[in-house]
């Protein structure tokens, strides 16, 4: 099998932020879920480079291996061991105890190495063993918001297979989980394949989301406006009360740290609540109100 380039997978290069890498996830993740491109072969080997890459370059440690060791970062750490061993050596330490890796030659570099304990690539080297992976299961799970403000434990029904699993609180619209050995059988006793579950979260709550702040209108009266007071509003989970400053104005944005949604896989942290205010003008006045703001009209203007 050839070697995968998962930057030129996701479409950017090696100087890309952690925003740019699940950026172009969710965007490919998209353009080539199954449920999209129903018997598309081609279409769901991409979704499944797209997953691999991701599952590499969004973890800053495998990230940081891929980098130095390309398609051998998985056995960076048997590389690493091997050069500590050689140096080890060279300063007069005892020989032995590290088995195979003795004949590792001080002359090669790292690819020589790998090609050597691991048979080079899976085009097939000596002593390597060809496996026939389970197909991998692609499923979508339809939820609210308010689903996913709290972690939860599910269960499913899969292609006949119940399989447990824990949603994260945070989790976000289009996000695709990779769940290691939840696919179809292998053959032969090889490996399971695995399970990619994407999120449909549907918003039916008066908050409007974006990343992880949460932002609301809230209609504020109209002497409340001028004269400051107290009201109480709604959060996401439950009321507050907050106080109103004296003139405050119509448009007036009001930030509530630590009230917005959760951050996915960070327990106890949480983004921002907006709050914009709204002033209500009061309509169908009586003649004692309308001459009571006439007067103030009058005392305005002098």
């Amino acid at each position: 099998m050839a070697f995968i380039d998962y930057y030129k997978v996701l479409g950017i290069n090696k100087t890309a932020t952690d925003a740019d890498v699940k950026k172009a996830y969710r965007k490919l993740a998209r353009k080539y879920h199954p449920d999209l491109n129903p018997d598309n072969k081609e279409a769901e080997q991409k979704f499944k480079e797209v997953n691999e890459a991701n599952e590499v370059l969004s973890h800053p440690e495998n990230r940081k291996k891929y980098d130095q060791y390309g398609e051998n970062w998985q056995h960076s750490e048997e590389f690493e061991k091997a050069q500590q061993q050689r140096q080890y050596q060279r300063s007069g330490g005892q020989q032995g105890g590290f088995g195979g890796f003795e004949g590792f030659s001080g002359g090669g570099d790292y690819s020589d190495f790998f090609e050597s304990m691991f048979g080079g690539r899976a085009s097939g080297g000596r002593g390597q063993t060809r496996q026939s992976k389970g197909g991998d299961y692609n499923a979508e799970l339809h939820l609210e918001l308010k689903d996913v403000y709290t972690t939860q434990k599910r269960e499913l029904t899969i292609n006949g297979k119940k399989i447990r699993l824990t949603i994260p609180a945070g989790v976000e619209n289009g996000q695709v989980i990779k769940i290691n050995g939840m696919g179809a059988e292998g053959f032969n006793g090889d490996p399971k394949g695995d399970l990619y579950l994407t999120f449909t979260i549907e918003n039916k709550t008066k908050f409007k989301l974006d990343k992880q702040n949460l932002y609301s209108t809230v209609d504020l009266d109209l002497y409340t406006a001028i004269l400051g007071g107290e009201i109480t509003i709604d959060t996401f989970d439950g009321k507050v009360k907050l106080k109103v400053l004296p003139g405050t104005q119509n448009g007036t944005k009001v930030k509530l740290k630590g009230k917005g949604f959760p951050v996915y896989k960070k327990e106890g942290t949480f983004g921002d609540l907006y709050i914009t205010y709204q002033i209500l003008i009061h309509t169908n006045l009586n003649e004692k109100e309308k001459e009571l703001f006439e007067e103030l009209a009058k005392l305005r203007a002098k």
